[in-house]
């Protein structure tokens, strides 16, 4: 608690959320004391619980003056100045492929086949024409490092004239990009690429939904609709099919978890929770990225040039080993070699795990171990897509450093760097990685948050309901449980009340003294939801009778 002297409350009343200044922490027999400095709102007001989320990660809202000053005096059209000395690709076949409600469509695809060989085209957003270094905008964008999806909004890291308007590479529309033409054989081998500074034209905007129906299902309504581009599709699939295979040879891990979609009515309350499914049209967009990132990256390297890198290091070896102990308990094992453990070793895991009840969990078990991937200077590798050379080249509408190497990228295109601009790179991209690595921890952490805070309040609708799941954590205060809509809760081990079960630490399970009956990971169980709290975003749930009569 803390305690608001009178008149220093902006007016709040009970059930209002505040923000507050702490002006004194107080002592042993005092309450910490403090100013309210905003009203964020009621708390059963539509909006307010996400907000204060926002507010608890100093997620940055509005844009300042200045930066929505410089917006003002970019384009709306794609000038002839801009134009300029651009290689002219808008009368290729041009798509982008996004999700139905994107907005920022920051890539578009074209591929083409002539003897056994794929011209891919990767088109992406030239945003530094109009972000400028050291511009408002450019310090803002920084400053943001990210643009953060919360489960109703989104805080974009550019203003919306930028990134839904000139930077969003919209049908139709003469857009600059800066692309990445890569000649692919079909062993998914890079014979050769060019990197430029383009004009494209986008000939349609497609969805994964759309894509997948033509790729996937053959729908015929979907392909007479899109009939021209029926045959790039097809394609595509195979170019991407090919890219994949090739990718896995090399020993990439594919975690491939279903990721929450809430859906939500228009006054902010969860209709829906659901797993996000990835399907053959995301997949393509993927490969495709991945290999243009892995171009562009290893060019740069190459040139010995100042760049930014994301880096995933090889794993903890304790960790692999006590991730080696818990595998085994359900039969599966991790071979080390000289102590380290190869990508290769961990994708076999997984596809050991395929299609099995303990699939999910020896995948997020597996995840647990390893490390966080970064944005670095110094080109280290990716562990998780067993890549020599990685780098974030394909989002520079939501992603600073995208847009830090474009700008490396065109500057070199250009005019080559001088010793006295290198020097410049070298200076400052260290600090770019740091705050790039930091905001992308925030914006993660605050889109966990916003959904945990959906799910709970989704929950909190079927307290009462019985609800099939399977075990995802064990530890000496309970079970976890996860169900299939992606919900996790706790069962407390004091509501196991049929016996008095111990925490074997080494096995992960817990076990009843008398009954030596067992509880482990990937157990399938059915449970009742108790109960949830939303201040602390925790669901509880108990044991369904039916599960112990069973």
């Amino acid at each position: 608690d803390v305690f608001i002297p009178q008149g220093k409350d902006m007016g709040a009343v009970t059930g209002h959320k505040v923000v507050v200044q702490v002006t004194d922490f107080g002592g042993p027999e005092r309450k910490p004391e403090g100013i309210i400095t905003e009203i964020i709102g009621h708390v059963n007001d539509p909006g307010t619980d996400i907000l204060s989320i926002v507010r608890a990660y100093g997620l940055p809202e509005e844009f300042p003056d200045s930066v929505l000053k410089q917006v003002e005096a970019v384009p709306d059209a794609v000038t002839g100045k801009d134009m300029q000395g651009r290689l002219d690709l808008r009368d290729l076949q041009t798509v982008t492929i996004d999700g139905e409600d994107a907005k920022d469509l920051d890539d578009a695809i074209t591929l083409s086949k002539k003897g056994g060989v794929y011209t891919l085209g990767v088109h992406i957003a030239d945003v530094t024409n109009y972000v400028t270094e050291n511009s408002p905008l450019d310090e803002e964008a920084l400053r943001r490092g990210t643009s953060v999806y919360l489960v109703d909004r989104v805080i974009p890291m550019l203003p919306h004239k930028l990134s839904n308007g000139i930077c969003s590479l919209n049908q139709g529309e003469d857009r600059l990009a800066l692309s990445c033409n890569m000649d692919i054989d079909e062993n998914g081998n890079v014979m050769g690429h060019r990197i430029a500074e383009t004009i494209i034209n986008v000939d349609r905007r497609m969805t994964y939904t759309a894509v997948n129906a033509i790729i996937t299902d053959r729908d015929e309504a979907v392909m007479k609709e899109y009939e021209a581009f029926v045959s790039m599709f097809e394609q595509m699939k195979e170019l991407a099919d090919i890219l994949r295979e090739k990718r896995k040879k090399r020993g990439s891990i594919d975690f491939d978890f279903p990721e929450t979609k809430v859906i939500l009515d228009e006054r902010g309350k969860p209709l829906e929770i659901k797993p996000y499914e990835r399907n053959a049209a995301t997949k393509i967009i993927e490969d495709f990225m991945l290999m243009a990132n892995e171009t562009v990256a290893e060019d740069y390297f190459w040139q010995e040039i100042p760049f930014l890198y994301r880096t995933h290091d090889n794993p903890d070896p304790e960790k692999m080993k006590s991730l080696a102990t818990l595998i085994n308990n359900f039969g599966y094992s991790i071979r080390f070699h000289n102590g380290e453990v190869y990508p290769k070793e961990v994708q076999k895991l997984l596809a050991n795990a395929e299609d099995t009840p303990e699939e999910a969990l020896i995948s997020r078990l597996a995840l647990r171990s390893m490390k966080q991937a970064k944005y670095t200077v110094a080109n280290t590798g990716h562990f998780g897509l067993a890549a020599k050379y990685y780098t974030h080249f394909t989002s520079p509408i939501r992603r600073y450093p995208d847009l830090q190497i474009h700008r490396i990228i065109k500057e070199n295109l250009r005019s080559g760097l001088a010793n006295k601009r290198i020097s410049h790179y070298d200076k400052i991209l260290q600090q770019v990685s740091v705050q790039s690595s930091a905001m992308e921890r925030r914006a993660d952490e605050a889109e966990r948050e916003t959904i945990k805070l959906k799910k709970c309040e989704y929950m909190s609708r079927h307290i009462g309901e019985e609800f099939d799941g399977v075990i995802s954590g064990v530890t000496n205060w309970g079970l976890y449980v996860e169900l299939s809509n992606t919900v996790e809760g706790l069962i407390h081990v004091n509501q196991l009340q049929d016996d008095y079960y111990h925490f074997d630490e080494e096995h992960y399970e817990l076990v009843g003294e008398m009954t030596r009956k067992t509880y482990k990971l990937g157990q399938p169980v059915r449970v009742m939801v108790l109960g949830t709290d939303k201040l602390l975003r925790t669901i509880d749930f108990i044991p369904a009778k039916s599960l112990d009569e069973e």
